[in-house]
């Protein structure tokens, strides 16, 4: 999986860069190689908003795009949970091509069995 990693109105430190592969190390082995994941951490300006330091992640897949944005106080923590929502996602996914391929082989089965007995 390749990552990408962007800062809007802040700049990403080497550590914040460690950090998110570390971190979305889980959802590489969950996923193809041919994804790309693109990380973009972003800092709001506003002093009214007390979780300025967000973390937005774009997981792209063949066919499907995942989406997970988190904020917190600080950024390691929006990291963090940003990469929580996004294993999320990609768990209910993967579960969900699964479940599908298992009803389309027992379907093929039964009418197999139908196709024998006759």
């Amino acid at each position: 999986m390749r990552i990408e990693v962007k800062g809007r109105n802040t700049s990403v430190t080497q550590a914040q860069r460690e950090q998110i592969e570390r971190r979305f190390r889980k959802i590489a082995r969950q996923v193809s190689e041919l994804a790309q994941l693109e990380v973009e951490l972003i800092e709001e300006s506003n002093p009214s908003i007390a979780e300025a330091q967000i973390a937005e992640a774009t997981l792209k897949l063949k066919g499907v795009t995942l989406r997970a944005r988190a904020s917190a106080a600080d950024m390691g923590h929006a990291i963090n949970l940003c990469e929580d929502q996004l294993a999320v996602q990609v768990k209910r996914h993967r579960d969900k091509r699964r479940k599908r391929r298992e009803t389309r082989a027992a379907q093929q089965a039964a009418a197999w069995g139908a196709q024998a007995q006759t």
